[in-house]
């Protein structure tokens, strides 16, 4: 994901870059809202110059523009139509898909969730975005922090709820208009959302969840930010998008999801819990390991939880020939098993080739993001697509690697976090789950 602060924040190598930022994305939002030409130069720079060697897939325009920058919000669709209108010009607009990040306070009376409503002092932006949002296919960025939701009710929404931690039938959260059971607090603010565009007669736009976390340490008045909790919650978090059982109004679709944060950023002002949402420490030290099996770790070869990058079934021959031809050229895989009388040259058929060729490459690329995806003809499976003595890379269980092997790059995370930081390009949980810092990244 791309977005319109990167480019200042990833030449500043320490957090003093935090005060620059929010002038800097106010300006550039009023400069691209104003200006298609100072739209179609941002692109070029950003985006054109870097694509297809880099997999870009959507452009965050600025972050929770409504509540952080209000002065900037009766340019903001008109800055994510230039963006758009400069990505049709360059023929990327199938390819990348332009929306805005917004803080879930957007959102009035939330629970029940089918009574929900955006703040309706913001309907002259948030219907024309939205209208954007369903023409161009793109999707409704939302941050969703169930740990803001929790210190915020006063007692009323208890731990287990924000937590993902099993709930007893009888302490289930029902909405009474509809019947919904909801088990945990981010289903929750994610089908209010659903149902808030359901209000302004959208029913079509799915959700993007550009951040969701728990801080590992909080002051005396923040008992409940710990690393158990920490871990608690973004454990249970990959697990629930993993399963993808959607939320209760959207069963089976499942919700994107961005971790936030990777590293702890020690320069914030604010509440102890402000420095403390990282994974790891400032210095690289690991705050806490994920844990995803009973038995494995984000960070240990997990088993359990092999992927393979595969030609979808219904991919378009050329197209499939173009990947296999890439992946076996500038890809750097070695094809060798596919020439004729080797191991992986049966069954002699593009989607087989290249399904081997795909995969190859997703693997020596430690399953990064946007590494199966080959302008949309792959797709990931946990299927092991081995065949007789054709064994593909990655059924020997290496499917993911040490962070000490990933490619760490320079970021900055929203407008209300700033700090200059790093996102993770390695272990890949599959195509929803990606641990990284949200408008900070290039690649998705």
């Amino acid at each position: 994901m791309l977005s319109l602060v990167s480019t200042l924040v990833q030449m500043s190598p320490t957090c003093q870059v935090q005060q620059r930022l929010l002038p800097f994305l106010r300006l550039k939002i009023l400069g691209i809202g104003q200006s298609n030409a100072t739209a179609a130069n941002w692109v070029a720079r950003n985006v054109i110059a870097h694509v297809p060697a880099t997999n870009i897939t959507a452009i965050a325009v600025g972050s929770e523009v409504l509540t952080s920058l209000p002065n900037a919000a009766p340019v903001l669709v008109s800055a994510l139509k230039f963006i758009q209108a400069a990505l049709v010009a360059a023929n990327l607009d199938q390819q990348i898909k332009v929306s805005t990040p917004h803080s879930s306070s957007v959102i009035l009376d939330s629970f029940p969730p089918s009574q929900a409503f955006f703040n309706k002092t913001w309907d002259p932006v948030m219907v024309p975005l939205l209208n954007f949002l369903q023409s161009t296919g793109s999707y409704l960025m939302l941050n969703v922090y169930p740990y803001y939701d929790y210190m915020q009710s006063n007692g009323v929404v208890p731990l287990d709820y924000a937590l993902f931690r099993p709930l007893p039938p009888n302490k289930e959260a029902i909405d009474s208009n509809t019947l919904l059971h909801y088990t945990n607090v981010f289903d929750a603010i994610v089908d209010a959302a659903y149902f808030a565009m359901s209000y302004l007669k959208f029913t079509n736009i799915p959700i993007l969840v550009t951040e969701s976390g728990w801080p590992s340490k909080g002051d005396s008045s923040e008992p409940d930010a710990t690393v158990d909790n920490a871990n608690t919650y973004n454990s249970n978090l990959i697990r629930h998008v993993l399963n993808n059982s959607g939320t209760p109004k959207q069963p089976g679709i499942a919700v994107s999801t961005y971790i936030y944060e990777l590293y702890n950023e020690d320069l914030k002002s604010g509440p102890v819990s402000e420095n403390n949402w990282g994974l790891f420490y400032a210095s690289g030290a690991q705050v806490y390991t994920l844990h995803l099996t009973n038995s494995g770790t984000v960070f240990a070869n997990d088993t359990t939880n092999q992927t393979f990058c595969v030609a979808k079934s219904n991919a378009d021959s050329k197209m499939l020939q173009a990947a296999l031809d890439w992946a076996c050229g500038p890809g750097k895989v070695d094809c060798s098993p596919l020439l004729q009388g080797q191991s992986c040259y049966e069954p002699n058929s593009v989607a087989s080739h290249a399904t081997y060729a795909i995969n190859s490459y997703y693997q020596q690329m430690a399953k990064s993001a946007g590494t199966c995806d080959f302008k949309g003809v792959a797709s990931i499976t946990t299927t092991n697509p081995s065949h007789g003595s054709c064994i593909f890379s990655g059924s020997g269980g290496k499917n993911v690697t040490s962070v000490n092997g990933t490619a760490l790059a320079p970021s900055t995370n929203s407008t209300n976090s700033g700090c200059l930081s790093q996102y993770y390009n390695g272990g890949f949980f599959t195509s929803t789950v990606i641990l990284t810092l949200i408008l900070s990244v290039v690649v998705l």
